[in-house]
């Protein structure tokens, strides 16, 4: 049975602001099954209750403070949210990719995770941006250059994951399903998201923009889906009519 698609809670940031429990009512509405989110230390317990009452479930969790000095409150209330994906989605300094001693300070750094959320009963993993990609490195002779991320999925622990954001990986200069063909099994979940492959313009729904999207699913048929706009024209209509073209869009590729 495959996993229901899910949205990353960042997307309605500011309507969670206002009405927290409305907002996930209304991803639910839409016919979202999941959602990924990005506040864990922010009342756990009482989420996982609104959640599991609306039938969604949490495909994975962001949090920051798996970066803190002590991981064990992100990682308590990543556990309590009754997900086993823990994501670090930031944090670790953009300059660390653009060489190989950095980036062995980088994965040390995700790698010294893995027995801490062991022990929570989840798995700890890394979300990129485009600075992850776009610096490249020699690939030995007769292969071509690797992007950054390429080199630090080599140095990470196998227990540590990546939830590859496909649209900045394309933003970065990744051909995207063949990022993902290459990574292979480490890639336990997508970001979904679409537009016109720049930093600065806003999202459009998935399916709309310039990403090829059938071929990144087909890349990656294990990894989760979740849907991810950082920003999007419209207002809060217009963020949700995004959100519902997206899902099925997506849906209609799943199903095919």
């Amino acid at each position: 049975m495959s996993r229901p698609l899910s949205v990353q809670l960042y997307t309605v940031r500011d309507q969670l602001a206002d009405d927290w429990q409305g907002t996930v009512r209304r991803l639910a509405g839409l016919g979202y099954g999941a959602v990924e989110p990005y506040d864990v230390l922010c009342d756990p317990k009482g989420h996982r209750l609104v959640l599991d009452d609306l039938g969604l479930t949490v495909s994975g969790a962001h949090a920051l403070q798996l970066l803190a000095p002590d991981p064990g409150p992100a990682l308590d209330a990543v556990a309590t949210l009754g997900t086993d994906l823990a994501i670090v989605p930031a944090g670790l300094p953009p300059e660390d990719f653009t060489t190989r001693d950095g980036l062995a300070r980088a994965a040390d750094r995700l790698n010294s995770l893995v027995e801490p959320a062991r022990r929570h009963g989840v798995r700890v993993g890394y979300h990129n941006h485009w600075w992850e990609i776009e610096p490249r490195f020699d690939g030995g002779e007769g292969s071509p250059p690797l992007h950054a991320v390429e080199v630090l999925a080599d140095l990470l622990d196998p227990a540590v994951f990546l939830e590859i954001d496909t649209y900045w990986a394309a933003v970065g200069g990744a051909e995207v399903p063949s990022l993902l063909h290459g990574l292979g099994d480490r890639v336990a979940a997508l970001h979904l998201k679409d537009g016109p492959g720049t930093k600065e313009d806003p999202n459009v729904a998935v399916g709309g923009g310039t990403m090829p999207v059938p071929e990144i699913l087909a890349a990656a048929p294990g990894a989760r889906r979740v849907i991810e706009f950082d920003a999007c024209a419209g207002g809060t209509d217009g963020l949700f009519d995004a959100l519902a073209a997206s899902l099925i869009y997506v849906t209609s590729l799943e199903a095919a």
